[in-house]
């Protein structure tokens, strides 16, 4: 009988702790600014503190809908017709997550087969590789060049191919901080407009935005938001990043393959804080 260590085969073995991670704790150790990690050196509002607590206080501590509570999904309706000129439906399209980084991965989990190649804009946030690759996509990077960091739409038009069936967009983009604009949009809608291909806008810093034209979002795109799942997160927005609270809009059909991804990965988000954020 063997005392040999059983030892799994790696699904990931080109990859170590994220970057995020390991400069995280650099910064720590030598008492240095950390501009690794998406949160500032302030802490959130204390009116959301003291709203989860009177949540906590009051009972709301066992699981909540798996798509979301429903104040939450309502707020995050009216906050997308008020930015972006379109109303989700809060049943159907509306998902409540463990953060962005989960409603990422749950859609890429559900959008992308075996063999499915998948577009996305270098520098990019490093969760999206793994999400691709555990799928069996295939990864085709496509290298944004400073100063501006823009989108060449004839190169894009060039990667496309019968095989592509997602692409990853970042806006405002980390770490550029480059913001895509209308004309940007409705160039990623003629390339794509004749193909079966898919749209996952990250947005976690909609609200993090300086450009003088603001934040456009691809839900104000009435053709691309058919076939589009847009990414929040509350985290990035109210400099509550470990709450874990984000979220996602997709059309119903889109949205109800991703659900069945979330429900087995996390199936509930915290319940007092997704009530002091509906607040």
């Amino acid at each position: 009988m063997s005392n040999k260590p059983l030892i799994p085969e790696s699904k990931l073995p080109s990859l170590g702790t994220t970057i995020f991670t390991q400069m995280s704790a650099l910064a720590q150790q030598h008492q240095a600014i950390n501009l690794s990690q998406g949160f500032p050196d302030f802490d959130g509002p204390r009116y959301l503190q003291e709203r989860l607590a009177y949540h906590v206080a009051q009972g709301a501590n066992q699981y909540a809908p798996m798509t979301g509570v429903a104040a939450l999904r309502e707020a995050i309706v009216d906050k997308t017709e008020e930015l972006y000129g379109y109303r989700p439906d809060a049943n159907s399209d509306v998902t409540v997550t463990a953060g962005a980084t989960e409603a990422l991965y749950a859609a890429i989990t559900a959008l992308v087969r075996s063999g499915d190649e998948v577009i996305c804009f270098d520098p990019s946030y490093d969760s999206y590789a793994p999400a691709i690759e555990l799928s069996g996509g295939v990864l085709k990077r496509i290298a944004l060049q400073p100063p501006h960091f823009r989108v060449d739409w004839q190169q894009f038009a060039a990667s496309l191919s019968d095989k592509t069936r997602l692409v990853i967009l970042n806006t405002p983009h980390n770490p550029s901080a480059t913001v895509w604009q209308r004309e940007d949009f409705a160039a990623l809608w003629q390339a794509i407009a004749d193909r079966e291909i898919y749209v996952l806008s990250d947005e976690v810093y909609e609200h993090i935005c300086f450009a003088a034209e603001g934040h456009a979002s691809v839900l104000a795109h009435p053709q691309l938001r058919e076939r589009a799942v847009a990414v929040s997160s509350f985290g990035k927005t109210f400099h509550m990043t470990g709450w874990k609270v984000g979220y996602c809009v997709a059309p119903a059909a889109i949205s109800a393959e991703l659900r069945k991804v979330h429900q087995y990965l996390t199936f509930a988000v915290n319940t007092p804080a997704q009530l002091a954020i509906a607040d």
